[in-house]
């Protein structure tokens, strides 16, 4: 490959080291998350210098395919999706690496084969038996995954070579089966050497919250009970559940976005400064968050948490329909399309500072953001007998669509009169950085072959943030849902959801 100018996230991650030879393997290669996301973000790293000159694919499905026959694919979704250019001199070198092995998950010759070609490719290409494996595959196929690898020594580290797991979400779907997979995966492999994956933690923003947070002394001395009123995190999607309608069935957005995303977006928000940032060491603080989170009892779920269902509705003024029409979807379907929750956090940083978080479909529009809502003045000089108060001051991490950081506060209109109205200072990473932040997966993939699992999820992160779910999964089983659908495609959901917030004399943002 020709030398090619430093790009931006080239030149951001210039202190980095390029990761050893190593061979990703693809399981259920020839599925869609394989050719829009972890193909086209592997292609992106080749093109940025990201990736090592030894360096091979092998992708792993039932289907039928030659070597060439599979580069020809992943040719076509890298041009459709990738973020850097299809450049021919890049996409050559790329594919003389890329390789295909056919067979079942449960198969132990197909594991046999794997390793035959694993072996073969540590020969011709000089990739030092390192292996990074990810399961792109539905998680019923996870425990067999494991025990097959295990099976035919493709987790052994032998010689200084490294052999590691990225495992998709959900991992697991309640707090029993996390823990089922847990042990089953550490039979047969060491915790350093599995890395569950949020694709959330690989944004440019999320990974802001951190920098803000600790390398900025303004805002982290304010960053308590003291201080802060509430904070709302709102995770919002426009669209249904397009054509995943018997996978949603059984999800629901409690597992779906809830468990993970928001579950993590909290814990970066609320967490203790680490000791360094080391993965371990941010780790352990977002574990203290959700353990000192209190599971809700019955009573409990019944009063803090809300759930619903979108029904036919207008969305950016297009007419769509409603939840149980999408196929796929029981016609009396009782899965939620939308949770809002109050989450309180018993430790001394956070004591008596609610958490409102909200995740759903078909919502007005798709943003992701976090609202730290700071208390008022105590005592306001200006203005008379009756008159309102001012807007509180209001600080907003916008993870998407539009990435960037506001703050809103009062200022003084010009004029005689002594008005006040609400402003706001904006950051945006596009108009600031003058460049397009990397796709999460590009991030994550870079950080699994450097061996750095500080953008992933441990085993008792997973299991804390779960005990909290399964309460709540748990009081649903025993309670009928509330008539459903509860709210209108394009509005911010049911009514319930504004109750949560009145009965605290509060009210949900308007992203």
């Amino acid at each position: 490959m020709s030398e090619l100018a430093l790009s931006p996230f080239r030149e951001g991650l210039a202190r980095e080291v390029v990761p050893p030879p190593c061979t990703v393997v693809i399981f259920g290669a020839t599925g869609d998350l394989a050719h829009r996301k972890l193909a086209p973000a592997l292609y992106t790293l080749k093109h940025e210098g990201m990736l090592p000159a030894r360096f091979a694919i092998v992708g792993y499905a039932r289907s039928s395919f030659t070597d060439a026959a599979f580069a020809s694919d992943l040719k076509t979704s890298v041009s459709e999706h990738a973020r850097a250019p299809m450049d021919p001199g890049a996409w050559d070198d790329f594919a003389q690496g890329i390789r295909y092995v056919t067979g079942e998950f449960g198969d132990a010759e197909g594991f046999a084969r794997l390793k035959a070609t694993l072996d073969t490719i540590d020969r011709e290409r000089g990739t030092g038996g390192n292996r990074l494996f990810y399961f792109a595959t539905p998680p019923s196929f996870y425990p067999v995954l494991f025990q097959n690898l295990a099976g035919a020594g493709l987790l052994n580290e032998e010689q200084g070579g490294f052999a590691r797991v990225i495992v998709e979400k959900p991992f697991g779907r309640d707090l029993a089966s996390a823990k089922a997979l847990n042990a089953e995966a550490l039979k047969v492999a060491r915790e350093r050497q599995i890395f569950r994956i949020d694709h959330y933690l690989g944004k440019e923003t999320v990974q802001n919250i951190l920098v803000f947070r600790f390398g900025n002394a303004i805002f982290e001395p304010l960053w308590n009970h003291k201080y802060v009123d509430h904070v709302q995190i709102t995770v919002g999607e426009a669209i249904g559940v397009e054509g995943r309608g018997k996978f949603y069935e059984e999800a629901g957005a409690l597992r779906d976005i809830v468990q993970n995303h928001l579950m993590q977006l909290l814990a970066l928000t609320a967490m203790e400064p680490p000791v360094s940032f080391a993965a371990d060491a941010v780790r352990d603080e977002k574990v203290k968050v959700l353990r000192a989170m209190p599971v809700f009892t019955p009573r409990e779920v019944g009063e803090r948490v809300v759930r619903g269902q979108y029904g036919p509705g207008s969305v950016g003024g297009e007419d769509v329909d409603g939840y149980r029409a999408e196929i796929g979807v029981a016609p009396d379907s009782g899965t939620e399309t939308f949770v809002a929750i109050k989450f309180e956090i018993d430790n001394w940083r956070w004591a008596g500072v609610p958490f409102y978080v909200r995740a759903g479909k078909r919502l007005p529009k798709r943003v992701t953001e976090i609202a730290v809502q700071f208390r008022g003045v105590p005592h306001a000089i200006f203005g008379g007998p009756g008159q309102a108060p001012g807007d509180p001051n209001v600080l907003a991490l916008r993870i998407q669509p539009e990435e960037g950081i506001s703050l809103k506060f009062g200022a003084k209109v010009p004029g005689a009169r002594l008005s006040i109205e609400p402003v706001k200072m904006d950051f945006l990473y596009g108009s600031s950085f003058g460049a397009e932040p990397p796709e999460a997966y590009e991030r994550l993939l870079l950080d699994a072959m450097l061996g750095d699992s500080t953008l992933f999820i441990r085993r008792d992160e997973v299991e804390a943030a779960w005990g909290l779910v399964s309460a709540i999964h748990g009081a649903w089983a025993d309670a009928p849902p509330p008539p459903f659908p509860n709210y209108e495609a394009g509005t911010w959901g049911p009514e319930a959801a504004s109750a949560l917030l009145d009965r605290d004399g509060r009210e949900w943002r308007r992203p």
